[in-house]
């Protein structure tokens, strides 16, 4: 027993964790295949296109159609959160978006030049049933083990992830090709792999993967979504006794939404604003899924001995770092090529920032979440994660509507200087958390609750 009176958590079996990340696996090839790296730059460069203003409105309707999704999850996670703590059916609705977002992204194939309206549908439907499921499966992460070995749990599934990203975005780059017009009958099957891929992968999830807590009966003349709102107005209330919990959301919100913009337009600024050839892009892949991995992978092991707190805070230096390189490489570019007499092209010099923008990504994103769990009560832990989500997604809307309204006027790769002012915002915010007290008051809760 714990000096709280709660019995200390086990840890899950590796066979079980392992399953659980599988779903990190499985859904990378969404977020990079359509996301990032290959529809996202086949949107707006040829199925919108350049209509005489530097691809301007091409930007903004891809932000419009992301922010949109997340405002959907702003709506419905907490919602959802409570309805699966109460029946116990994380499993049930983790399943539901998992078919959802694998039946909209194969229809992504339909979406030819011109056919801006139902691209933007599909990629609205599909993002907001993948980032549901994001955060129905980050609300296992309580259940898995102790609170010391959150960090490392957490690590491990986002490294795993970047690991199948690297699978699923090297075969399409390599079999599929380049985002163009001229290639565009091939690289549209890249909605059907990508939801191929997914629905394969996750497979283990499905099979390993427990659903822990009973379901409670529903009482006579109640239904589900009044049970479900009158728990999250609740949690509401309870959150002013999770003060912690409540302002690393409040910076989460500031943060995340630099990282939304990162994973949002990362590639689509190497290709408007650094003009890489292809195969500099597949390396710019490649290199990002690797430091992504082994940043997830090492702030993990290293967050449980010093602090998930300090973690993020250092991961957020480091993002504050990333973009103003990201904004510096054509400058500096030049200015090094003036000093030294040499003869680099800004897409090389870009490669070496991919390795700190990759490090920042895995590591960040690992150490929030990880961060969450260590201050949700188990008996709260899909409400909690429903409100970890719903920051995350309101950072995606508030960042990437930000982005594309500032670059419809100043330009990609000015307003690319708006995350930096969002990670040091968000530093700023955490500062105020205090780990240790924000898990002591999640024991006492359960410890009240048992």
């Amino acid at each position: 027993m714990s000096h709280t009176g709660v019995a200390p958590r086990s840890r899950a079996s590796r066979k079980e964790i392992l399953g659980w990340a599988m779903f990190d696996f499985a859904n990378q090839a969404y977020t990079l295949l359509i996301i990032t790296v290959v529809f996202g730059e086949l949107f707006t460069t040829v199925i919108v296109g350049d209509r005489g203003d530097d691809y301007r409105l091409a930007n903004l309707l891809w932000s419009l159609a992301l922010a949109l999704s997340y405002l959907m999850v702003v709506v419905s996670g907490p919602l959802c959160g409570a309805v699966m703590d109460y029946s116990a059916s994380k499993k049930r609705f983790l399943f539901v978006s998992y078919l959802a977002t694998i039946a909209t992204t194969a229809m992504l194939y339909f979406v030819a030049p011109g056919y801006v309206l139902l691209g933007f549908m599909l990629i609205t439907l599909s993002n907001y049933a993948y980032s549901m499921g994001e955060s129905f499966i980050a609300a296992f992460l309580p259940d898995l083990g102790p609170p010391q070995d959150l960090g490392k749990i957490s690590g491990f599934g986002w490294a795993l992830g970047y690991i199948g990203g690297l699978f699923a975005a090297g075969f399409t780059l390599v079999a599929l090709g380049e985002a163009t017009a001229e290639n565009f009958e091939r690289i549209r099957w890249v909605g059907p792999f990508a939801a191929g891929f997914f629905l394969i992968t996750a497979i283990p999830t499905f099979l390993w993967l427990k659903e822990r807590g009973s379901p409670q009966t529903l009482p006579a003349g109640m239904s589900y979504y009044r049970i479900a709102r009158q728990r999250v107005t609740q949690t509401l209330e309870d959150l002013r006794r999770f003060r912690d919990l409540g302002v690393f959301l409040v910076s989460l919100l500031f943060s995340m939404a630099g990282v939304y913009i990162i994973i949002a337009f990362a590639f689509i600024y190497g290709a408007q604003v650094i003009g890489w050839d292809e195969s500099i892009r597949n390396i710019m892949f490649i290199i990002v899924q690797i430091t992504a991995a082994a940043g997830a992978l090492g702030f993990g092991m290293i967050q449980d001995r010093i602090g998930a707190k300090v973690t993020y805070i250092g991961t957020l230096l480091l993002w504050v770092a990333a973009i103003f390189a990201i904004w510096a490489t054509p400058e500096l570019t030049a200015w090094l090529n003036a000093q030294w007499g040499l003869d680099w092209e800004a897409q090389h010099l870009f490669l070496v920032v991919g390795c700190l923008a990759g490090l920042s990504l895995g590591s960040s994103q690992s150490a929030s979440r990880a961060l969450v769990g260590l201050f949700s009560p188990l008996e709260k832990s899909a409400e909690f994660f429903g409100f970890w989500g719903l920051a995350n997604k309101l950072a995606g809307v508030f960042g990437i509507i930000c982005l594309g309204l500032l670059q419809s006027v100043v330009g990609l790769q000015a307003s690319i200087l708006l995350c930096a002012g969002l990670f040091i915002v968000a530093i700023l915010i955490c500062l105020a958390v205090n780990q240790a007290r924000g898990q002591r008051v999640a024991e006492q809760w359960q410890a009240s609750a048992a």
